[in-house]
């Protein structure tokens, strides 16, 4: 049974911290499915992890390829996880069900701590999670680092 971990993003946007929690899944073994909303934001950040430090490359691709299923990250706006991920990461407010956390070994939710209509969807989505009897945590980088604020 996996948890949910929750990504309280104050200081760097995601384009910049999802990509240490990906090298962070990856150096774990596990193949990762990044889950958004908007077909458009999902190519966006495709292309931001594409131009990343050459030195940082993260192996990853967009759904809808002829290689999904060889993806260690694929990005996507569906629920399926083509590439046998064991780690499920939510952006912009994409759904996650509680039988997703607890078949996945971890769900990050990352949500945008200065933009109050994505505080207000993590917090409806930790209400839905613990309430379903998730385990789950919050994690802060207000000051500078990830710090564990709470779990469940």
């Amino acid at each position: 049974m996996g948890a949910a971990y929750f990504y309280h993003l104050t200081r760097r946007p995601l384009e910049a911290a999802l990509p240490q929690l990906l090298e962070a899944s990856l150096a774990r073994g596990w193949r990762v499915v990044v889950r958004g909303r908007d077909p458009e934001r999902m190519a966006w950040l495709d292309e931001k992890l594409w131009l990343g430090p050459e030195d940082q490359f993260l192996p990853h691709g967009l759904a809808g390829g002829e290689h999904d299923a060889r993806q260690p990250v694929l990005l996507t706006t569906e629920r399926e996880t083509p590439n046998s991920a064991a780690c499920l990461m939510s952006v912009d407010g994409a759904e996650v069900a509680p039988e997703e956390v607890q078949a996945l070994e971890r769900v990050c939710v990352l949500f945008d701590g200065n933009d109050a209509a994505a505080l207000d969807r993590a917090r409806g989505q930790w209400a839905a999670l613990t309430g379903a009897d998730c385990r789950a945590q919050y994690w802060s980088e207000e000051s500078g680092r990830w710090e564990k604020k709470a779990e469940r």
